[in-house]
């Protein structure tokens, strides 16, 4: 009871006056050189061990990515798909979107003919220009479609990968997020407050919720499913907010503790 007590009466102090009464003690200990490289050499140790893992978690779900799609992947989606003739398109929005751009191209065949830019205009040559045009957009989408079901399984593969990375390489893993909380904390409080403003600010779109409105539209784009206004509406209603309410949390939670100087500056900036 003693010791969890002691504990939680120390994790009141800040973690910068320790570390100073640290340092401090340090520089009166006759050993104290010794220690500054050692310290020096596992710092360097870390701060590699860090710098390698982080690019293994980056460059081979990419490889993996890249190699599967173009070699693997893609080749048998195009095989299945040129099996299925008649299917061209993923969803409705597809088709929607084709027949409007149709549409808009008849309507554009018609308005050169009114301001004489097609000196001849039949039936004939506007039913040409439109199965041309049909054609066309049936092949934009039918890779467009192709390249969304790709996507499928490459993410998944991708996903798949870095999960294994990160369940095999643990120790690395815990030495990376131990040297992310040292350059964290080692920021001034006031670049500390300035990444906290900037982080809410994004999270809850903070000037408009179009930013958002593009990356959901992307996201449904790049899998290939429909778009949904009130889908759309509702993430931005409430997913946004909640990661704002969880970052907050941290703050009033961690920072607070580890370095409430850092929260006084996050406050005083976003008065």
């Amino acid at each position: 009871m003693k010791s969890k007590s002691s504990s939680q009466k120390m994790s009141f102090i800040p973690r910068s006056i320790l570390r100073t009464i640290g340092k401090f003690q340090q520089t009166l200990d006759p050993n104290a050189e010794a220690k500054v490289i050692e310290e020096f050499r596992a710092s360097r140790l870390q701060t590699i061990s860090s710098v390698r893992f982080l690019l293994i978690l980056i460059v081979v779900p990419l490889l993996i990515n890249q190699l599967s799609r173009n070699f693997i992947i893609t080749p048998l989606v195009e095989k299945f798909w040129n099996l299925q003739e008649s299917n061209i398109f993923l969803n409705s929005s597809q088709e929607e979107k084709a027949l409007a751009e149709l549409k808009r191209f008849e309507q554009g065949i018609y308005f050169e003919a009114r301001i004489d830019k097609i000196t001849t205009l039949s039936d004939e040559v506007v039913q040409k220009k439109l199965k041309k045009k049909a054609i066309s957009l049936l092949e934009e989408n039918k890779i467009e479609s192709i390249n969304a079901v790709t996507n499928v399984f490459t993410d998944i593969l991708t996903a798949i990968t870095l999960i294994i990375l990160i369940l095999t390489g643990k120790q690395q893993l815990s030495i990376l997020m131990s040297f992310a909380g040292d350059i964290t904390y080692s920021l001034s409080d006031s670049a500390k407050a300035f990444l906290i403003i900037l982080s809410t600010d994004i999270f809850v779109g903070f000037h408009s919720p179009y930013g958002w409105e593009i990356i959901i539209e992307s996201t449904l784009k790049h899998y290939g499913l429909p778009e949904n206004k009130s889908l759309t509406s509702l993430f931005i209603a409430t997913v946004p907010v909640i990661m704002d309410t969880v970052f907050k949390y941290w703050i009033f939670r961690y920072l607070n503790r580890n370095s409430p100087s850092a929260v006084a500056t996050y406050h005083n900036m976003n008065e």
